[in-house]
């Protein structure tokens, strides 16, 4: 079923090249159905790319999907013009009335600092506290995971030796969640992170669960029952996204490690191995299908 997305986001033409349905808000609003109501928080420099990846795992549902974009008032783009944000992105505050079936936050290039010290951190917890009655389920991302379980959990999170990055596999530690329904027993993912998470600290809150892990990334996905789901990771990556990071960072000098699992025979110049686009797919369906829209209500 189709995405519904306001007219002038420019990641429409590309969806439509992939075959994906995006549909205008004008043309939706001929039909007479309840569609999903679905808020992206972007926290990723590259917009577009970001708003293609998730968009792209969105569209795999035979739900219709209404799609707002929300941008921080509280912090100043640098890798975004001005005028992008104001056409396509709403303020915390026009919507902060609205409920919403479900919210996706996402990553952000700020791991290295605490969190208080991010210069959105006060704007950002604000929409995390308004999510607990505003939004049926919260998917946090990447830092974003890490960013949820501090504000509502106080798990902490602690510096790797150098930048975790790559596809590893996992392990799925509780098959009976529907999160992970349809997935293999192993499956990868994609990390790229200079930060992790205790798995002692998260058992040490009752609420939290523990459903997929790595052996080298710790804990994957974890859950308080729905309302929020943390996956630290980016299973939003597309194939190539590795590549453009280590590119980039090797033009800057930082000389980093070849992503593991990634190129064949650790060849930067080789085409990178998709292992993990059907598990990425799956778990955001299982996340439309059985933590939002069975159980968000019909009328908010």
């Amino acid at each position: 079923m189709p995405l519904r997305l306001k007219e002038t986001l420019p990641v429409i033409e590309k969806l439509k090249k992939e075959n994906i349905f995006a549909m205008t808000e004008e043309r939706a609003s001929h039909q007479d159905i309840r569609e999903l109501k679905i808020a992206i928080l972007n926290l990723m420099p590259d917009k577009e790319n970001t708003e293609q990846q998730l968009l792209r795992l969105l569209s795999n549902s035979p739900l219709q999907i209404d799609v707002t974009f929300i941008r921080l008032v509280s912090h100043k783009y640098k890798n975004t013009p001005l005028s992008y944000l104001l056409k396509n992105y709403l303020p915390f505050y026009q919507i902060e009335h609205k409920y919403y079936d479900g919210l996706i936050i996402t990553g952000a290039p700020v791991e290295k600092l605490g969190f208080e010290d991010v210069d959105y951190w006060g704007e950002l917890t604000s929409i995390l506290e308004w999510s607990r009655i505003h939004v049926t389920s919260t998917l946090h991302l990447c830092w974003a995971a890490q960013a949820g379980l501090y504000y509502h959990y106080g798990v902490n999170k602690f510096d790797y030796d150098k930048k975790l990055s790559g596809i590893y596999e996992h392990i799925v530690t509780d098959p009976t969640n529907e999160l992970v329904r349809g997935f293999d027993r192993n499956f990868y993912a994609p990390h790229s992170r200079y930060t992790g998470i205790s798995r002692e600290d998260i058992d040490n809150v009752s609420e939290l669960s523990v459903i997929a892990e790595g052996a080298e990334t710790g804990a994957y996905i974890i859950s308080d029952g729905g309302k929020n789901i943390f996956v630290n990771g980016h299973p939003e990556y597309d194939l190539y996204r590795l590549a453009e990071e280590y590119i980039r960072d090797t033009d800057k000098g930082l000389e980093p490690d070849i992503p593991v699992n990634y190129f064949p025979d650790d060849d930067p110049s080789k085409e990178p191995v998709s292992r993990w686009i059907s598990a990425s797919s799956l778990l955001f369906s299982n996340w439309l299908n059985y933590f939002v829209y069975q159980i968000t209500p019909y009328e908010f």
